[in-house]
């Protein structure tokens, strides 16, 4: 009789310890969930798109949380088994959904269409609980069954995460290593939580796996969402760099002059006015690809750039300025806007 009140007290203790477990679980994601929204609503960075899409994650993260508690409650009460039955069919809807939120903020320029179709015939699928055991159903002795088509949203998911996947490989490339590790790793989470969540049959938690990964992954796309507009500002301010030292190369009176020619030019002779546009865009762009190049370049492509600058410089002088080449070696590298900047150099005080 002893030993048999010490496993009672021994079963309740457990029972009273695993319960405030899940307790603690539940409170630690939905606290959160409060700070992520509340952090998104003060984040200046983030696109009013951007901050839409988080609130539209945090809230359907917040209607799992809520019905994962309730389906676990509802486990020992068969008279609820209707109440239980639409649960499921919520969070078996409304994990695809989520993910579709996922597409919107890592490939935010392509259209979701078909994707968008997937999520409303998945909760179709799932909605047939109600009238057929197609998908689940749910026996009077509040015992779960899985359908013949009960692996819709596992399916469906998967999909959608393989072509996610997809993207991101594909994208990598305009992606900063920290970037592409981010969504990666939501997917495995996911995937790891849908196992778990499949061949684990006694938790201590009266939530799924799977809604506790989706928690993590939402604070995810938030840092990723960060990282993404430092990268997105450092390339700004690179651009705006180059673009300053590209017009500090560019002496102001060339630029002036040469615009000049070519609008006389368009009077007198238009097709040499034709000519020397089109050889002033090269002369622009090359000095674009210069200052954007990383490694030196052919002297060829340096010399062909300062050609251009010199058929310009032509144009205005005409019989003041006469170009002799005496090229005897072409066969190696230089910086780029190396040999272009001392010809100028020289044509500026030479002609004077």
């Amino acid at each position: 009789m002893l030993t048999h009140n010490v496993a009672s007290f021994e079963e309740a203790v457990v029972y009273f310890n695993a319960s405030l477990l899940g307790d603690g679980v539940m409170v630690t994601m939905l606290l959160q969930m409060v700070l992520l929204f509340l952090t998104v609503c003060i984040d200046p960075y983030i696109l009013k798109k951007q901050k839409r899409i988080i609130m539209a994650i945090i809230a359907l993260i917040v209607t799992l949380i809520v019905s994962d508690v309730f389906s676990t409650w509802l486990e020992d009460q068969p008279e609820r088994m209707p109440a239980r039955t639409i649960l499921s069919i919520y969070n078996y809807a409304v994990w695809p959904l989520i993910l579709l939120l996922f597409f919107h903020i890592f490939a935010p320029n392509r259209k979701h269409l078909v994707l968008l179709i997937l999520v409303a015939i998945n909760a179709a699928v799932f909605l047939t609980a109600l009238f057929s055991p197609v998908a689940f159903y749910i026996t009077y002795d509040n015992k779960y069954h899985r359908g013949p088509l009960g692996y819709t949203a596992h399916i469906i998911s998967g999909i959608m995460l393989a072509y996610l996947l997809y993207l991101i490989i594909r994208e990598a490339r305009r992606m900063r290593r920290k970037e592409s590790l981010i969504p990666i790793l939501s997917i495995l989470l996911i995937l790891f939580a849908v196992e778990l969540d499949e061949n684990t049959w006694k938790k201590n938690i009266p939530l799924s796996y799977l809604t506790i990964a989706i928690v993590s992954c939402a604070l995810f796309v938030y840092i990723y969402l960060h990282l993404k507009f430092v990268r997105d500002h450092e390339d700004a301010l690179m651009m705006n760099q180059q673009l300053q030292i590209m017009f500090s190369q560019i002496q102001p009176h060339f630029l002036y002059n040469s615009l000049t020619v070519i609008q006389e030019l368009c009077h007198t002779d238009p097709a040499q006015a034709e000519t020397a546009t089109i050889q002033f865009a090269k002369y622009l762009r090359r000095n674009m690809d210069g200052l954007q190049a990383k490694r030196p370049i052919p002297f060829s492509e340096e010399l062909e750039h300062t050609r251009e600058y010199l058929s310009l410089e032509q144009m205005r002088f005409e019989d003041k300025l006469t170009v002799q080449y005496d090229i005897r070696c072409e066969s190696f590298t230089l910086p780029p806007l190396t040999l272009q900047p001392i010809v100028e150099n020289a044509v500026r005080h030479g002609v004077r």
